[in-house]
Formats: structure tokens, sequence, C-alpha cells
């Protein structure tokens, strides 16, 4: 292994290569697809950091464990709809799911 020194290391933006890759229709396309399995992770991640609350805290306010939290953080999980609704209770949220059109 090459050993770099830290102020010699070339990064690329994420941002740059995503925005890059968004342009190309058929990784659009794939990475549309996938919005809707990662949407609501990303939706339970923001309400419960914007609550400022640790996935134990959520788990011990929902009655569930803080491994359960991680699961459905990591996308490991499916949550239930029980679920869902038992966490934006417990993070002071209100629980919506709709169908949009295309």
């Amino acid at each position: 292994m090459i050993n770099i020194p830290p102020d010699k290391r070339k990064h690329l933006d994420a941002k740059i290569v995503f925005n890059k890759q968004m342009k190309d229709p058929i990784f659009r396309k794939e990475y549309e697809k996938l919005d809707a399995e990662f949407a609501p992770i990303e939706a339970i991640l923001d309400a419960r950091m914007k609550k400022g609350m640790t996935q134990a805290q959520i788990a011990k306010k929902m009655g569930t464990t803080q491994s359960s939290i991680a699961r459905v953080e990591a996308g490991k999980s499916h949550p239930t709809i029980p679920f869902l609704q038992r966490l934006a209770d417990a993070t002071g949220t209100r629980l919506s799911i709709r169908f949009l059109p295309q």
C-alpha cells in the first residue's frame, strides 16, 4: 500500500459525480426506482435527528429495542404501518402515506 500524505491526495466531490451520473437516462431511471425504498428510511432518520434523539431513546419511547430501530434505518427490516405510527408518535410527527401520480 502506498502512503500518500493527506494534502497530496486527490478527492472527487461526490455531488459532482452524482450530478454527472444523473445526466445518464439509464442511471437516472434505476436511481429513481430506488427512491421508494430509501425515502421512508430517509424520513425516519430525519425525524429522529430533528428531535435530537438516539436510536436507544426512540426505541425506549416506542417500547421496542435499539436494534430494531437500527435494522429499519439500515434498510434491513421493513417496518409495519403500526411501527411507523409509533415512531411518528415518539418523534412528535404525523405519519402520512400517499400515492402520487407519476
